[in-house]
């Protein structure tokens, strides 16, 4: 799911004469969508911010297992456990494919984990918001895993060749997704009023921290505009924000569920719904660390990464013990 990267003020991008020969060559190559592989030559700026991108994404499927993995033995039924399982063990794999891609831009997985650990570096706010009842998974679903979709949709086109093949895979298992919370939160609303009055509360609870992951607004972001010449990032985050606005409000319509803005209305002239201002000073302060559940997050990830050393040391070596086997038959 999408980690976004909150940053204030703006860079002015430089103009063609004012790079070097290799630089031109290579925005040329990306103007003309040709991919660039991991062999390829690319300026050091390119690579720490795909590094930075693809780390803080990878971090942020194998953080979001948390939140969700804590209600697989409390699903309320056997095959909604199954699902759930499913979906849990499908972050994962993102993760692993997300850490291999930044692999190929030179850096270790025990480096971007030990940035993790160490609070250096970031995953999506929207994983330090407690699950609280059942609603919970179903919100996630369709509200999270839904603006994850509208996010990574674009970036199966990015520049960079192995991050936007991850990308393909993972967005279709996100629909899978999207679809399973969606189907939950649609139970509830038909169930009990009780049911639906947990429903409702999940939306109000998860609604703006949703809007939230898309990151700050353009104005207030110094990465965009070269992500964006570099065709890292394909769309602003206002526009992926206002795309996910205009699809989710007739979903919740659907539901019978209401979302939490005064101030939603559709705009004809604009062919968008408007909303209320967002308060970004959340955002902040949860990237910040003070979160309801950031302390936990990292506390879990650590001890897992700590007791799961013998696993590591053990598969190191076996590994050895095998490839110390073959040199003997080769020789």
């Amino acid at each position: 799911m999408y980690a976004q990267m909150v940053d204030t003020g703006a860079k002015r991008l430089r103009t063609s004469e004012e790079m070097s020969p290799e630089e031109r060559a290579f925005q040329e190559r990306i103007d003309a969508d040709i991919k660039i592989e991991p062999k390829d030559w690319m300026p050091e700026a390119y690579r720490k911010t795909l590094i930075r991108q693809i780390s803080q994404h990878a971090h942020s499927e194998i953080v979001g297992m948390l939140p969700e993995g804590n209600w697989i033995t409390r699903a309320p039924t056997l095959k909604r456990k199954a699902i759930l399982m499913a979906k849990v063990q499908d972050e994962a794999g993102h993760g692993l494919y997300l850490y291999a891609a930044a692999e190929t831009l030179g850096v270790s997985r025990d480096e971007l984990i030990a940035d993790l650990h160490s609070g250096k570096a970031k995953y999506s706010s929207i994983f330090n918001y407690p699950t609280l009842t059942w609603a919970d998974i179903g919100a996630i679903g369709w509200l999270v895993d839904g603006a994850a979709i509208m996010n990574q949709i674009p970036l199966c086109r990015c520049s960079h060749g192995p991050y936007s093949r991850a990308m393909i895979r993972v967005c279709k298992e996100e629909s899978f997704h999207q679809r399973q919370g969606f189907d939950i939160m649609m139970t509830l609303c038909r169930g009990t009023l009780e049911q639906k009055a947990m429903a409702q509360d999940a939306l109000n609870r998860w609604w703006w921290p949703s809007l939230m992951m898309f990151g700050p607004p353009d104005a207030d972001s110094v990465h965009s505009a070269q992500s964006a010449q570099w065709k890292i990032k394909i769309l602003s985050n206002d526009e992926l924000r206002q795309r996910f606005v205009d699809q989710t409000v007739p979903q919740a319509d659907y539901l019978g569920i209401k979302v939490p803005d005064p101030l939603l209305k559709w705009n004809d002239e604009r062919g968008h719904y408007d909303t209320s201002p967002i308060d970004f000073e959340e955002l902040y302060n949860v990237v910040k660390g003070n979160g309801p559940c950031n302390r936990d997050r990292l506390r879990t990830r650590v001890k897992a990464w700590e007791e799961g050393a013998w696993v590591r040391d053990a598969a190191l070596a076996h590994a050895e013990k095998r490839a110390a086997r073959s040199a003997r038959k080769a020789a």
